[in-house]
This record gives C-alpha cells, sequence and structure tokens, in this order.
C-alpha cells in the first residue's frame, strides 16, 4: 500500500469545505491532517453536524506556517480574491496547492477587469487549469492548480469537442442553470428561501464573470461567448443547454465518444440528460444533436463536486502521482 500524503483544507466551513472533507475521509491514500477556517475553533463535527461520530478534529486559524508543517498538499475552499494571501508563502514553502476561487484562473488583464488588482502575479503565470479532460499533463506537473468552477466546467466540457465545426465568429450561446448551493452559504435576497421557492430566474445575463473564463479556454473572443446563468429552486445541481452554429458533415454522439474516449469522469448519452442523475457524482453527462445547421449540447454536473470538490481532488491526485479516479465519488443520488 502507498504512504498516506497528509492534506488540509482551507475555507472549511463552506459547502465545498464539507464535500472536500467528506471526500478526504473516504479516500485511501490523503490523510486529512488539517483543517482551517480564518478565525479557528471549534472542531469540524461542530462546524457541520452532519459529521457527528465521522470527524472530531480540531479547526485551526488559516496559518501558513502552521499549514506547511502539517500538509503535503492543501485545498483552498476559500472566497475570490483570499487565496492570493496564502498560495504564494505555501507554494515557497514546497505545500501543493489547489485553488477552488477563481484567484488563478484568468489572466491578469481579465482577473483585474472582473475582481481586484492581483497580489501574486508570478504563480498566476505558472498556475495550471485544473480541468483534467483539457488539461492533465500540465496538472500533473504543477504545483499549483486552478481548479475551474461549476458553470465553465460544464460549458467548456460541452463545447470543447465541437470547436472545430463552429462557423466562424459565430455567437455560443450557453443557458444554463443551477441549484441554490452554488450560491454558498450566505443568504441573499435571491437565495432567500420565499424568493427562490417554486421561482427560477436569469441572473447578470451576458456579465456574469465566468464568461470570460469561458472564452479564455476556448481561446475566442469574449464577444462570442453568450452566457445566461438562471437559479433554480435546486439544492445542487447543474443543466447547461448550449446552442451553436456548425459547418461539416458529423455525428454529434460519434464526436463526444471519440473526443472523451479516454476520458473516466464524462459519460456520453443517446437522450437529453437531467440535473439529478449526475448528482452525487464527478461525472459530466453529455448529450448532443442537430438539426441542420443547428448543434444543441447538454451537459449536467454537480455544481459542488465536479463543479468544485471532487473535480479538485482529481486534481489532487493528478498533482500527487495517483490515478485520477482514486477516491472520487462516482455512485448518483437517485431518488
Amino acid at each position: 500500500m502507498s504512504a498516506m500524503i497528509k492534506v488540509g483544507v482551507v475555507g472549511a466551513s463552506g459547502y465545498t469545505g464539507l464535500e472536500l472533507i467528506k471526500i478526504i475521509l473516504k479516500h485511501p491514500i490523503f490523510e486529512l491532517s488539517l483543517v482551517a477556517t480564518s478565525e479557528g475553533g471549534g472542531r469540524v463535527d461542530t462546524l457541520h453536524p452532519s459529521l457527528a461520530s465521522i470527524c472530531n478534529m480540531s479547526v485551526i486559524d488559516a496559518n501558513v506556517e502552521q499549514i506547511a508543517r502539517g500538509c503535503e498538499l492543501v485545498f483552498l475552499a476559500l472566497p475570490h480574491t483570499a487565496s492570493m494571501g496564502y498560495v504564494k508563502d505555501l507554494v515557497a514553502l514546497g505545500v501543493k496547492v489547489v485553488d477552488l476561487s477563481a484567484d488563478y484562473r484568468l489572466d491578469l488583464k481579465t482577473y483585474e477587469s472582473y475582481y481586484v488588482p492581483h497580489t501574486d502575479r508570478e504563480n498566476l503565470k505558472i498556475a495550471a487549469y485544473g480541468l483534467p479532460e483539457l488539461n492533465q499533463e500540465q496538472i500533473c506537473e504543477s504545483s499549483l492548480v486552478a481548479n475551474p468552477g461549476c458553470y465553465p466546467t460544464a460549458s467548456l466540457l460541452a463545447i470543447l469537442p465541437f470547436m472545430k465545426y463552429l462557423q466562424k465568429d459565430s455567437p455560443i450561446i450557453i443557458d444554463a442553470k443551477t441549484g441554490v448551493s452554488g450560491s454558498g452559504k450566505k443568504l441573499t435576497n435571491e437565495s432567500h428561501f420565499v424568493h427562490i421557492n417554486e421561482n427560477v430566474f436569469a441572473y447578470k445575463p451576458f456579465e456574469h464573470r465566468h464568461a470570460p473564463e469561458i472564452a479564455q479556454m476556448l481561446l475566442v473572443d469574449e464577444s462570442r461567448v453568450k452566457f445566461v446563468p438562471h437559479l433554480l429552486p435546486l439544492t445542487r445541481g447543474m443543466l447547461c443547454s448550449i446552442y451553436v452554429s456548425v459547418d461539416g458533415d458529423f455525428d454529434p454522439v460519434e464526436v463526444l465518444r471519440e473526443f472523451y474516449a479516454k476520458s473516466p469522469f464524462v459519460r456520453i448519452y443517446e437522450q437529453p440528460v437531467s440535473a439529478k442523475q449526475s448528482a452525487g457524482t464527478n461525472f459530466c453527462d453529455i448529450y448532443a444533436t442537430r438539426s441542420a445547421n443547428t448543434l444543441f449540447i447538454a451537459s449536467s454536473i454537480d455544481n459542488l463536486l465536479r463543479g468544485a470538490s471532487s473535480q479538485a481532488v482529481v486534481n489532487a491526485n493528478l498533482m500527487m502521482g495517483l490515478d485520477e479516479d482514486v477516491g472520487i465519488p462516482d455512485i448518483a443520488y437517485v431518488p
């Protein structure tokens, strides 16, 4: 048996932090050696009562030196703009980092136009974009991986196989819908039960900050990506419906099967996919069909897992020289 690898979770109070802890506790090689929040104090089972009798570790404050002493690799499940305050010192101390925020996903100009001035430009240049189907070799060699969010993951995996068939300069229309857990624990007017229950609505149409990330990874001008997210009264799950104009004689299902022939966490379907069928797993389920020159692609993921925590553990597996599927959840929460 391989030696256990000590890992930590910083930013453990949120939903993605909880999912990371749950996966790591069942992982055959990773040992959860540290759990931290910005304030520290208490225990994991008081922070997350669902883990009573499962994990009673103490929760420490997020101290770089203590993290470096106790971990070979750390997951940063921190808010956007907060990870920069840790990554520079952690990487310098030899700790491998999987960052779940947007701090290392974008080029400098794009990041600063949508977020804040970047304080760790050197590591921004070397961070690997953590979409394993696109970037596995770089992830394996990197000490810093920028884990994609849920919307870019579902959108990119759906569109990438068809890029060579897209009509030049044609729009890429993404109609995306997600569950409320994607908004995090903090209560907002939009996530308030009375507002979201039995309701659905679009937010930030054509202005959402994930659109430039999608465009950057597709190597297209941002103006082509017409991205409109919607919030659904679901706890978890995501469904992206994508419409593009294409040329060429091809079978969409065969294109997907060939493109993802060696990708264990992409499932190809011959009928439309649903958000529920991938919930609780790291799978991205994809369906595609065409009518003349219009191609329709649907992709389904669990926004907290494939869109955050389980994908982060896949990236960590690759960084530590393990098979990508080690310890990764693959049984859906159905019914």
